[in-house]
């Protein structure tokens, strides 16, 4: 079998940058993050945390928190501005659902975030296998919340309807940048079909929690930024998550600019004006950095807009 990796695909050559200072990976509580990476390897699963190199790895890990990888560690796309691996995917593991529900349990997790590289080779996506690692972790997990990451789904029906039967509490799935980059920057999907899937989930259930990603840094006008804002609020997405576009290696998509903490903090204030329920916006916000607590947030913001209308 043979592996492509971005960094062989993603072409030409384009030299990195060198960081500001306000990109700092925090320390660590070495007893805990040793502790968590034993459970994962022990249970023999997969982490987003090391497959995408996240710069938080040392600081959730740290706190027992990490973001599950399922369905392998190959994609089979070629995103350029992931470090993940890309081709031809192994079969799925059919105990990786318990394994999952397992290291849930035995992280002690609240707030559980579950995501997946892209199955095109799959008729339905890996969605089926997605509810089952939903179920499972419920069964043994009874008082954790749920969330997923997930693809698109891109030309597999209505198969992501399997994924919102299982009924995560959050459903998550990243529009990552603006539509004018798409070709360059995530040529295997299309803009409009995410926005759609998010829309249909929302249809489907509003009880689930939507929520959606945006990076900065690739090239990406303001304006441009703003619109998928607006895109975002018409698909009636809850959360919206801002972050900086950091470069895996000289052959991802090259970085344009390091994006100054205080244009963060104005592009939140702008966004949680347009309707969103919460908004993390900061160069290291990921989409499953601090999901135990927005989604603690949401949960609360949600019950007081519920009061509200009923004494209207």
């Amino acid at each position: 079998m043979k592996i492509r990796h971005p960094e062989k695909v993603n072409k030409p050559s384009s030299p990195i940058k060198k960081k500001p200072d306000w990109i700092r990976s925090k320390l660590i509580n070495s007893k805990e993050f040793f502790l968590t990476k034993s459970i994962v390897n022990k249970n023999k699963l997969h982490t987003v945390c090391q497959e995408a190199n996240c710069p938080n790895i040392a600081e959730c890990w740290s706190k027992r928190h990490a973001t599950f990888l399922i369905m392998g560690d190959i994609c089979t796309r070629a995103c350029a501005f992931c470090d993940v691996k890309t081709g031809k995917p192994n079969l799925l593991d059919p105990f990786e659902p318990i394994k999952i529900a397992r290291a849930t349990n035995q992280l002690n997790l609240k707030h559980v975030v579950i995501t997946s590289v892209d199955r095109d080779d799959l008729k339905d996506g890996g969605a089926e296998h997605f509810a089952k690692v939903i179920e499972e972790t419920r069964k043994l997990n009874e008082e954790t919340t749920i969330e997923v990451l997930t693809p698109d789904f891109l030309r597999k029906g209505e198969s992501y309807k399997k994924v919102v039967d299982a009924n995560p509490d959050v459903f998550n799935h990243n529009i990552e940048t603006v539509p004018s980059l798409y070709v360059k920057v995530r040529p295997g999907s299309r803009y409009f079909g995410s926005l759609d899937l998010l829309n249909s989930v929302k249809k489907i259930s509003k009880k689930i929690f939507t929520k959606s990603g945006i990076m900065l840094g690739l090239g990406e006008k303001r304006d441009e930024v703003l619109q998928v804002m607006d895109d975002l609020i018409s698909a009636k997405v809850d959360f919206l998550t801002i972050g900086q576009y950091l470069q895996p290696s000289t052959k991802h998509h090259p970085l344009q600019r390091y994006v100054h903490p205080e244009e963060f903090e104005e592009l939140k204030s702008i966004a949680l004006s347009k309707g969103f329920l919460i908004v993390a916006s900061s160069p290291l916000t990921r989409s499953s950095y601090h999901a135990d607590e927005d989604f603690s947030k949401m949960k609360q913001l949600r019950e007081k807009q519920s009061q509200c209308h009923q004494l209207q």
